[in-house]
């Protein structure tokens, strides 16, 4: 990607923690009504759950090789690469940088409504709104916001590191075994001949985010090969393990000054270039909390009332 282009996808991967966390919760305090709803003995209010978009081709099961909404959108991401890899007209169009961004995102939202999860409308949306130096460039940060996307659901698991290791592992054999190579890289041999020799050689012996990528990357070459391919996938999940992730919840949004400045102070404190995933809950009553790994830094007025109270108490 060219200048221009590292800039747009940098703000656009900033954005996926943010809306995984956005719709997660919306996902939650809908499971909770409806949940309440049947308790009471009242229908919950349910809607079709999301598939592939008209013309999208199916990249997985509904929710994920390895469950959850990070998993599901980036199958459902991928999805959408397929097509704008397929439809010419179409991704020359969100990607023309004369058109006004509010229109191509409205082209979006028109063709995926309701036929992908919202935080992977939201997610494409963000994207095409953005400066692509070219068509090809806007289609590589969709595929590699896919592949961020499953590196969060391998670290949501836990498995990050494991990730890292088997892409970079499973690279080094296709590298020096030409037959392997050939038999994964060759266009003629039907898709689900590959999926049963991955499935054969990986099954149980991989992380399921790992033979997801894998297999993708073997299905959908992309003009490339496959060795570097995985060197692609390695590097994201390489950059994003060096990533720490601060949760932030404050009772008001704050500023991009603000948030930069936070972002600053936390990496000075790790050692780590720190993103800073902003959560607004009015629960908190002034001040912040925030929350890096297993670490809680507490600077609410909450808390401080609370030991002004233990005090009092003592």
């Amino acid at each position: 990607m060219r200048g221009v282009s590292r800039a747009s996808f940098a703000a656009v991967r900033d954005r996926l923690p943010e809306v995984l966390a956005e719709f997660s919760r919306t996902r939650s305090t809908r499971s909770r009504s409806a949940s309440s709803e049947t308790a009471a003995g009242q229908p919950a209010a349910s809607r079709p759950a999301p598939g592939p978009a008209g013309g999208l081709p199916a990249t997985g099961p509904a929710t994920g090789p390895a469950g959850g909404l990070a998993s599901t959108v980036g199958d459902e991401l991928f999805a959408v690469l397929r097509l704008l890899d397929r439809e010419h007209a179409l991704r020359r169009a969100l990607a023309d940088p004369s058109k006004p961004a509010d229109e191509k995102g409205a082209i979006v939202v028109a063709l995926l409504h309701g036929k992908v999860t919202p935080a992977t409308e939201e997610l494409v949306a963000a994207t095409v709104r953005s400066h692509w130096a070219g068509p090809a460039d806007m289609t590589d940060a969709v595929e590699q916001l896919a592949v961020e996307a499953y590196a969060v659901a391998a670290e949501e698991a836990g498995q990050l590191d494991d990730l890292e290791d088997e892409l970079f592992r499973f690279g080094r054999v296709v590298g020096g075994e030409p037959e392997l190579r050939a038999a994964l890289s060759e266009p003629v041999l039907p898709d689900d001949r590959k999926r049963a020799l991955l499935g054969a050689l990986l099954d149980g012996k991989v992380t399921p985010v790992a033979l997801r990528l894998i297999t993708e990357m073997s299905l959908h070459p992309r003009g490339r090969s496959l060795v570097v391919s995985l060197e692609m996938c390695t590097r994201i999940v390489a950059e994003r393990r060096q990533r720490l992730i601060a949760v932030v919840r404050t009772p008001t949004a704050i500023t991009a000054e603000q948030r930069r400045r936070l972002a600053d102070a936390l990496a000075a404190i790790y050692g780590h270039e720190v993103y800073v995933n902003i959560v607004i809950d009015p629960t908190v009553m002034g001040g912040m909390t925030i929350q890096v790994g297993g670490e809680l830094i507490d600077a609410s007025v909450a808390s401080r009332l609370a030991a002004v109270r233990r005090k009092l108490a003592g």
